[in-house]
């Protein structure tokens, strides 16, 4: 039987390699074990994994800014799909922000990934339209 616990820094590998096999997820240097370890320190107590057998086969990465809270790496091995893991892994994040009193929550999902985007939509998620996400470095740039 599978158990949700909070995301520890020992579950980076197995977590990688989970997002790495999940398609429709994009990884960058961001997903670093490093830049994770941060991540999650910033974050205290609101990421969680899904394990079975010592082997995490389910992840949410959740986060706030102080207003509202972020999702990312929502993944489910393909063989424990359809025993509501990623919907029990949402419930937990969307509950630990409630009790920092963050009322409103964001995913961004890439256009074409076809089971993400069915998945959120089936759990009752609005897809935001006349919103525009841009990106940059935070390195230094001569103005």
């Amino acid at each position: 039987m599978h158990e949700i616990r909070e995301m520890a820094l020992q579950d980076y590998e197995m977590c990688i390699e989970l997002w790495k096999r999940t398609e429709g997820m994009a990884l960058s240097d961001a997903d670093s074990k490093e830049n994770i370890e941060l991540y999650l320190n910033r974050n205290k107590g609101l990421s969680f994994v899904c394990v079975d057998h010592g082997r995490v086969v389910g992840t949410i990465l959740c986060g706030h800014d102080g207003r509202r809270g972020y999702i990312y790496h929502v993944a489910v091995s393909p063989d424990y799909r359809g025993q509501s893991i990623g919907s029990k892994l949402v419930d937990y994040g969307l509950s630990r922000l409630r009790s920092e009193g963050i009322t409103k929550c964001h995913i961004m999902v890439i256009e074409d990934n076809e089971v993400g985007n069915r998945f959120w939509t089936n759990a009752g998620w609005q897809k935001r339209d006349g919103i525009l996400l841009y990106s940059s470095s935070t390195e230094r740039r001569n103005p």
